[in-house]
């Protein structure tokens, strides 16, 4: 295959750690600290890895993924949780199971876990059909 300017030949990271090693600051501390709340409300037998070329939780079902852009990072809880706390998140960019937000004015941490909490829920749910 030749390489022209626009293609990029840069492999995706295999590994949440490659993936936030790439990422610029101030937006890798703040995914860092997504990372970890997720971490910390997340069941011991869910998985980290890479889907779609972010990282991603993983407990019966997609559980959260996280990703820096150029002007925002965001994350995606999936539309259920996203709808449920729609009035806390009213001062965030949201669109179905997207919430956007500043690396500088990152989703505070009781929410975040709220968000995580609901589609742990909502996953167990659906599992248990």
């Amino acid at each position: 295959m030749k390489k022209t300017k626009t293609s990029k030949t840069t492999a995706l990271p295999k590994t949440v750690d490659g993936y936030l090693k790439r990422v610029p600051e101030p937006a890798r501390t703040t995914l860092k600290k997504v990372r970890a709340v997720i971490r910390s409300v997340a069941p011991p037998e869910a998985t980290e890895s890479i889907s779609y070329g972010i990282p991603t939780f993983k407990y019966k079902g997609m559980l959260a993924s996280f990703a820096a852009f150029s002007d925002h990072c965001s994350l995606f809880p999936g539309a259920g949780p996203t709808i449920e706390f729609k009035n806390e998140l009213k001062s965030f960019q949201t669109s179905k199971g997207t919430i956007r937000f500043a690396p500088d004015k990152p989703i505070p941490v009781t929410l975040l876990k709220k968000l995580v909490q609901a589609r742990i829920a909502e996953n167990e749910r659906k599992k248990g059909r």
